[in-house]
């Protein structure tokens, strides 16, 4: 069945407990890899776990069926399957795919050949894109979309579904990625799906034809569990994970028109700085009331530079992780004293004009001076704050096009 120069896949099935299903659907796979498969496939029955017949039976299988082989896991695991025979495999692409075979099996070629060409990084089925065709239970759709909604909520992702049970990834991609990802269960695919996009790696999404399995065991109540501890834990360790290797072995940068990707950065700067001065103005007013306005203004200005930095280090200019938190929040506070400076002017020209002028008058002078100091805070976050091989301060200069080319 194997050629020599054609690109292996290996297709993981994770077992445990399924001694009915296991026969006549392994056979089914094994029997569409070799008459509508084009390239060389093995199965592999990742039994973890099973305390029935399922070791068994996957034995007699691998005894029976060429290009069908058995692992044993001791401990239950999805995860702790798939890392185990992911990292052992020889195969060019690493696939998965549930048991039940819910997933129609059409869908595996467009799933691996963009992992074969080279064009994308990891590949995943989804039940929730346009093109889908799903059967399933009311409850189980709903906690589905709850999910992934959450997912985009907490953790900004861009994939439409983390949990269906149908993914592929390219081996070199997968030695990199693996020994970063902790869960040994079902949040398995979610952290490296995660960890995947946050190192810049393509996902390419496939719609799926997919019938829900009726007989599903998935304890749904704990499943939920375990997830929220899974977005909980990435949400605080994910910054730190050393994804850079990652990226600049395999990561593929956004191409954008650099006109349409200005004006998309300009629009969320915008609304973090409308945010940031309403937040200042706020704290001005509590402030005047007991201290002198140049250190109210003072005070309001420091307090909310620092969570502006760090809003626009994120929503704008989508920098992520800790590297350099520190040093982007100097160069931030540079900003900061130039907007104070011109805040303070505009204050003490104000109080010169008039004794004592009131309270509205200052918060509308402060924040259109504001206002005329976001262009300076906006030019040097794009071309310094931001910008880790920048020595000096830079000239205002448009932002250059990056040529981001990469070859397989």
């Amino acid at each position: 069945m194997q050629n020599s120069g054609h690109p292996r896949v290996e297709i993981v099935v994770p077992v445990r407990n399924e001694e009915y299903d296991l026969g006549p659907n392994v056979r089914r796979l094994r029997e569409f890899l070799d008459t509508a498969f084009p390239f060389p496939a093995e199965v592999c029955i990742a039994d973890n776990g099973s305390t029935d017949a399922t070791f068994e039976i996957g034995t007699l299988l691998a005894t029976e069926l060429p290009g069908v082989r058995i692992v044993r896991i001791e401990q239950p695991g999805r995860g702790r399957a798939l890392k185990q025979v992911w990292s052992g495999s020889s195969a060019d692409v690493l696939a998965y795919l549930d048991v039940d075979l819910s997933t129609n099996l059409n869908a595996l070629l467009p799933l691996v050949a963009p992992l074969v060409a080279g064009h994308s990084d990891v590949a995943i089925g989804t039940r929730l894109a346009r093109g889908s065709r799903v059967v399933r239970r009311p409850k189980r759709e709903l906690i589905s979309r709850g999910y992934n909604l959450l997912l985009k909520a907490t953790l900004g992702t861009r994939f439409s579904d983390a949990q269906c049970g149908f993914k592929a990834i390219r081996a070199d991609v997968a030695a990199e990625l693996l020994p970063l990802v902790e869960d040994p269960s079902w949040f398995f695919d979610t952290e490296l799906l995660v960890l995947a996009e946050r190192a810049g790696l393509r996902i390419h999404e496939v719609p799926v034809d997919w019938v829900d399995d009726l007989d599903s065991r998935v304890a749904i109540a704990q499943t939920v569990a375990d997830d929220l501890r899974g977005i909980a834990r990435l949400h605080r360790t994910v910054g730190r994970l050393p994804l850079e290797p990652v990226r600049q072995t395999f990561g593929r940068p956004a191409v954008a028109d650099p006109r349409t990707a200005l004006a998309a950065r300009v629009l969320r700067f915008a609304c973090v700085g409308v945010l940031s001065t309403i937040v200042y103005a706020v704290l001005y007013l509590l402030l005047r009331h007991t201290m002198p306005a140049q250190v109210a203004n003072l005070v309001a200005l420091l307090v909310t530079a620092v969570g502006n930095t760090a809003l626009n280090r994120r929503v704008t200019f989508g920098v992520r992780g800790i590297e350099n938190r520190g040093r982007h929040q100097l160069r931030g506070l540079v900003t900061f004293f130039i907007g104070w400076s011109l805040t303070a002017s505009s204050l003490w020209l104000l109080h010169t004009a008039v004794a004592v002028p009131a309270t509205a008058v200052e918060v509308t002078v402060l924040t259109v001076a504001n206002l005329a100091a976001t262009v300076v805070r906006f030019s040097l976050f794009q071309s310094w704050v931001f910008d880790d091989e920048a020595p000096t301060l830079p000239t205002f200069e448009p932002p250059a096009v990056l040529d981001h080319t990469r070859s397989n």
